[in-house]
C-alpha cells in the first residue's frame, strides 16, 4: 500500500465495521488499528433494537396493505378447488416453505414448488384449479419471473407477496400484497431479515384468517396432527388405551378377598373392577385398598372378608369416548391423586379399566 494513500474509511454501523469496496484490499494488506469487527459492549441493546426494527416493519405493513387486495387474496384462497402452491427462491423460498406448511396444517392443502424445479418438469403438478402465491422481495427474481408466463397459460391466479410493488412480479400478478420494508435488520442493509419477517407475517396472517373463514375447529386441527402431543390430546380417547374384554379384571361384589387378590395378580393392573350381576360397576379395589383393609381387620374376620367390604364405592370413572387427556386430568387434578379409573358406558356397565401409566406411555 502506498505511504501517501488515504487511510481506510471505517464506519461503525450497529456494532460492526463497514468499509467501502475499494478499501477492502487495503484492510487485507494491513492489520487495521480498530478490531474487525468491533467488539460490541452492549449485546442486549443491539438485539432489542433489531427486534424493534422488525416489529416496526410489521406494523408498517399492516398500514400499507389494501383492504381490496387482501379480500381478493382470501377469496382466491378460500375458493381454491385444488391446492395452494408457494414459490420463492433463496430466503424467500424458505419462507414460502414455512407458509405452505402452515396452510396445510390448518386445513388448506398447500405445497412448496421451487421455480427452477417447475421449469424442469415440476410444473406438472400445477393445474388450473390451483392458486400460486409467489414471494420475492425484489419482484425481479429471474426464476420467478420466468415461470409467470407458463402459469398464465394455465390460467392459474397468482398472488404476489412482494417488496417492490412496481416490479415485474407485481405488474403480472392478479393480487399484490405489499411486503416492502424501509430497511433490513442488518448492519449492511443487505441480508434478508426484516423483509423475510414481513413476508412470513403476511403468510401467517393469511393462513390464520383463512382458518377462521373455513371454520376450522380444534378437532379438525387435531386430525392433521395425530403424532404430536397436541394432536394426541385432541384425538386420543379412553377407548383407545383402556383394558377391555378379558384384559379388564373384574370380580363380583360378594367375591372373597382371596379371589380379589387373584384377580389383581392375574390382571397385572394393580386394581380390579367390582361389578354387579348385570355387569354394572359398583366399585373398584386397588392393591392399596386391599392392603389397608387387611391391616385393619382382625385375623378371625378374614374368613368372611369380601370385595364389597374392601371396595371404593361410587369411584371416579371415565367414559370410552372421553379424551384420554381429560381422563389424565381427572386422575391428577385432585388433592389425592389416583392412578386407575374404571371405564363405564352410558348404562353404567363396566367396559374397561384405564391406568395413569397407560396414558403417560401414550405420549400425552
Amino acid at each position: 500500500m502506498n505511504s501517501g494513500a488515504h487511510p481506510p474509511r471505517l464506519v461503525v454501523a450497529q456494532g460492526f465495521v463497514v468499509c467501502s469496496p475499494q478499501d477492502v484490499g487495503e484492510l487485507s494488506d494491513k492489520k487495521p488499528s480498530v478490531p474487525f469487527p468491533i467488539t460490541m459492549t452492549n449485546h442486549f441493546s443491539i438485539v432489542v433494537d433489531l427486534l424493534l426494527i422488525e416489529a416496526e416493519a410489521i406494523r408498517m405493513t399492516a398500514s400499507r396493505l389494501k383492504p381490496g387486495e387482501v379480500k381478493q387474496a382470501l377469496e382466491l384462497l378460500r375458493d381454491c378447488r385444488g391446492k395452494v402452491i408457494l414459490m420463492g427462491v433463496g430466503k424467500s423460498g424458505n419462507i414460502a416453505e414455512k407458509v405452505a406448511a402452515t396452510l396445510t396444517s390448518t386445513g388448506t392443502a398447500a405445497v412448496y414448488l421451487h421455480p427452477s424445479d417447475a421449469l424442469h418438469g415440476g410444473l406438472g403438478i400445477v393445474t388450473s384449479d390451483d392458486v400460486v402465491v409467489a414471494l420475492s422481495n425484489s419482484g425481479e427474481t429471474d426464476e420467478v419471473i420466468t415461470i409467470l408466463p407458463y402459469l398464465k397459460h394455465r390460467q392459474v391466479p397468482v398472488i404476489a407477496i412482494v417488496g417492490n410493488v412496481r416490479s415485474t412480479l407485481a405488474r403480472t400478478a392478479d393480487v399484490v400484497l405489499d411486503g416492502s420494508v424501509d430497511q433490513e435488520a442488518c448492519p449492511l442493509n443487505i441480508v434478508p431479515t426484516t423483509s423475510t419477517t414481513v413476508a412470513l407475517a403476511i403468510g401467517d396472517a393469511l393462513a390464520m384468517t383463512l382458518m377462521q373463514v373455513k371454520g376450522l375447529t380444534m378437532d379438525d386441527f387435531a386430525l392433521n396432527h395425530p403424532a404430536g402431543q397436541l394432536g394426541k390430546r385432541l384425538t386420543l380417547r379412553v377407548v383407545d388405551l383402556m383394558h377391555r374384554g378379558t384384559e379388564n379384571p373384574t370380580v363380583q361384589s360378594d367375591a372373597p378377598w382371596l379371589e380379589v387378590i387373584a384377580a389383581i395378580s392375574r390382571g397385572g393392573l394393580g386394581a380390579v373392577n367390582v361389578i354387579g350381576t348385570a355387569g354394572q360397576l359398583v366399585g373398584i379395589i386397588t392393591d392399596g385398598d386391599l392392603r389397608r383393609a387387611l391391616q385393619k381387620i382382625k385375623p378371625a374376620q378374614l374368613e368372611t372378608l369380601h370385595s364389597g367390604a374392601i371396595m371404593t364405592v361410587d369411584p371416579v370413572v371415565a367414559l370410552p369416548e372421553m379424551l384420554a387427556y381429560d381422563a389424565l386430568r381427572l386422575m391428577e387434578d385432585r388433592p389425592s391423586q389416583i392412578s386407575v379409573l374404571p371405564v363405564i358406558d352410558k348404562d353404567r356397565l363396566c367396559v374397561g379399566l384405564i391406568r395413569l401409566h397407560d396414558i403417560v406411555r401414550s405420549g400425552l
